[in-house]
């Protein structure tokens, strides 16, 4: 039971950050098309903001399947 509960844990992580990262490019895409000069500083955030949502989903699988160990 605490394996396929850990399972969903991870998948809930995974899921979270798929839509987390869709949020940042498709918001930097409207961002550029918005204003084409500022591309260069809108791409830089949005690389750095997913790679901290990619962060916490990493971090969120990793506690999701410690939690599938019971010793």
């Amino acid at each position: 039971m605490v394996g396929s509960i850990a399972a969903i844990g991870a998948g809930l992580a995974v899921i979270g950050a798929g839509i987390g990262i869709g949020q940042v490019g498709g918001k930097a895409m409207e961002g550029i098309a918005r204003q084409p000069e500022a591309a260069s500083k809108i791409q830089t955030a949005m690389i750095i903001a997913a790679a901290l949502v990619e962060g916490v989903a990493l971090f969120g699988v990793v506690v999701a399947l410690l939690g599938n160990n019971p010793a």
